[in-house]
């Protein structure tokens, strides 16, 4: 059997005004994240990374602590869906970033109340009543990570490997159409992706597999200070 590695981003820079690039502690995941990947796949047949800055800085960080060159394949279906179009569809005000910081801010418990807003701005998302609000819908995003999932998959052949650096979303969508969760339990297992974890597919002839999720038992034990979910 053949495997693909799905591999979400470390933690990206919550609370700024450019959220798409890796933290202090994003970088350390990245890092320890390779060390890991080292002993279990030393040399992958094929590395993609999503378009965006924390994906491709996941993969740099990672690559290098397993002594390969950080060179890979940018691929943008494996982006993540567009969170800011999301709040912003939801709460226009928030379409400043200013203006969602200072609400943020007047609360007791800030990434509580974020956490809280940005659920329930997914779930108006993803429910179908307003597709016609957004420039990609949940059924598009689904369809598109399952579509760079499957063109992945023919290509890479029988008994082959690849790692790809993209985000909790799509780990997510792919994840939940093997399960067959329905629309609840998979914005429930969305929520629960840790920063530089591995979700591993194993694919034959017959079709693709769900083999692991969300492992990150590189960061237990002495580690355990980088395990993080946003």
């Amino acid at each position: 059997m053949g495997a693909i590695y799905l591999i979400r981003h470390g933690q990206a820079s919550f609370g700024k005004a450019d959220y798409d690039q890796l933290s202090s502690t994003g970088m350390q995941q990245a890092s320890r994240l390779g060390e890991a990947l080292s002993m279990r796949l030393p040399h992958p047949d094929v590395v993609v990374a999503g378009a965006m800055l924390r994906h491709q800085q996941t993969a740099a960080k990672a690559l290098t602590a397993m002594g390969l060159p950080p060179e890979w394949e940018t691929d943008a279906r494996w982006n993540e869906f567009d969170h800011d179009e999301i709040i912003r569809v939801f709460e226009p005000r928030y379409a400043s970033h200013a203006a969602l910081t200072a609400d943020m801010a007047r609360t007791l418990k800030p990434r509580r109340a974020f956490q809280d807003m940005f659920s329930k701005a997914v779930g108006r998302w993803v429910d179908g009543a307003h597709d016609d609000d957004y420039n990609e819908t949940w059924p598009d995003f689904c369809a598109r990570a399952r579509t760079a999932r499957d063109d992945l998959r023919e290509r890479l052949g029988r008994g082959r490997s690849a790692l790809v650096f993209t985000s909790g979303g799509v780990i997510t969508s792919i994840a939940a159409e093997l399960m067959r969760l329905g629309t609840r339990e998979t914005l429930r297992l969305n929520w629960t992706i840790a920063n530089a974890s591995v979700t591993k597919l194993i694919y034959s002839d017959r079709g693709v597999y769900l083999s692991t999720l969300n492992e990150h038992a590189h960061f237990e034990g002495m580690h355990r200070d980088l395990i993080t979910y946003r």
